[in-house]
């Protein structure tokens, strides 16, 4: 007979082996909880749409595999911080990808451990099934880590270890080996509310619980319009976003470098704005495709960086703002181009803004998206308005001259 303790001790010195910081085991029982908390993010609308849809498969393990008996989660500590921050100056600004799209695809880096894991059980016992699941699977990562021992959920909705605060990358395998489970972990939140107070945008409504339609790193991934009203908390960030754990006392004094994969490369991880304008489809999937914050394509980091540069102010970039307006086929593009502009408006010379309102004209002619339209006439007439009060102040200056030169 099996003895599945000195198995699941063999299976844990072997994921040490192949590079897993952390590993636990749970049951194959139903995610009763969570169940009923998903329900309740579905009626209140707080669902990001990019999670699997069918709530029961998510929280009932044996519907996902025959025979299931047990869930082996395991977790990759990544690094808080590089070693060399790359300069932002005011003619080269930089945009940032949150710190979990830093280094390789971490899909990648957690499926090809939990494969050899799997398949060492294979080895180890004859008939042994399992099946892998990395983020995109239909069970919550998180709950399978805080019910297997791997950390608690934090107010911010990521999962706390104790050994890496929550820079952890999570994943999971089911398996009809029948492992004695671990406890879960305790929740050491206590009456801390740090990432609540400072999230930008309010997406965390309550302890543990993310209106993922207010929430940066999900506002980043969209492929449609930001709101325009969330567009200033985006900052410089083309993808994701740190905030609710920066501000945790349990990343406090983490930082770990354990694998050579997750290590960023700083003209990446902060890239140029200016040059993400203009960057076409292969050149993107050449320079950012082994970053998991490319999955959703070149559109959305490009929207990123267009606000990000409004944000900034950067004049600098107003003639790739003009050309995208003249030459992207995209309505999405030309809209943060259009607000772009309009940020940036008080640090155009008037002869700027005349030539820009010139161009900007000419534009309105061919403007076929109705929004692009109510932004440009929006932009120009408040520019009429602004250029109509400084000549009246220019002629009430040369007036009261000629009155003291009298």
């Amino acid at each position: 007979m099996t003895d599945f303790e000195k198995l699941k001790k063999r299976l844990i010195e072997y994921s040490k082996k192949i590079g897993v910081d952390k590993i636990g085991f749970t049951t194959s029982d139903p995610f009763t909880e969570l169940k009923a908390r998903l329900y309740q993010q579905q009626a209140l609308g707080y669902q990001s749409g990019f999670e699997k849809k069918d709530i029961e498969k998510r929280t009932e393990p044996s519907l996902l595999m025959d025979g299931v008996q047990s869930i082996v989660s395991i977790a990759l500590a990544y690094p808080k911080k590089m070693a060399r921050h790359p300069e932002n100056t005011k003619a080269n600004r930089r945009g940032a990808f949150a710190r979990v799209s830093w280094g390789r695809d971490y899909h990648v880096l957690l499926r090809d451990c939990l494969q050899k894991m799997g398949e060492f059980l294979a080895g180890e016992l004859p008939g042994s099934k399992f099946k892998n699941m990395v983020d995109t699977g239909e069970l919550s990562d998180r709950a399978v880590a805080e019910r297997a021992g791997i950390g608690w959920s934090g107010k911010n909705t990521n999962v706390i270890t104790k050994e890496f605060g929550s820079y952890v990358y999570l994943g999971e395998m089911l398996t009809n080996i029948p492992f004695p489970p671990d406890k879960p972990a305790a929740d050491l939140c206590g009456d801390c509310t740090l990432c609540v107070d400072h999230c930008p945008t309010g997406a965390l409504v309550q302890g543990g619980q993310l209106n993922s339609h207010k929430c940066i790193a999900f506002l980043t991934q969209i492929k449609q319009d930001i709101p325009e009203h969330y567009r200033k908390a985006v900052g410089n960030r083309v993808y994701g976003c740190d905030t609710c754990q920066q501000v945790c006392p349990y990343n406090r004094d983490v930082d770990s470098h354990l694998h050579e994969e997750m290590e960023p490369d700083p003209e990446l991880a902060r890239p140029l704005l200016k040059p993400l304008l203009s960057i076409s489809n292969r050149e993107f999937k050449e320079k950012f495709g082994e970053l998991s914050g490319s999955w959703r394509g070149r559109k959305p980091i490009q929207r990123n960086a267009i606000i990000a540069l409004g944000n900034y102010k950067d004049v600098t970039a107003a003639p790739e703002m003009l050309r995208l307006l003249r030459e992207d086929p995209r309505p999405v593009i030309r809209r943060a181009a259009v607000w772009s502009l309009a940020k940036m408006w008080d640090r155009f010379e008037d002869n700027e803004r005349r030539r820009i309102c010139e161009t900007l004209q000419k534009l309105l002619e061919n403007e076929e998206d109705e929004k692009v339209r109510e932004g440009i006439k929006h932009q120009l007439a408040a520019s009429g308005n602004q250029l109509t009060l400084t000549v009246i102040s220019q002629k009430k200056n040369i007036k009261r001259l000629g009155e003291l030169n009298e």
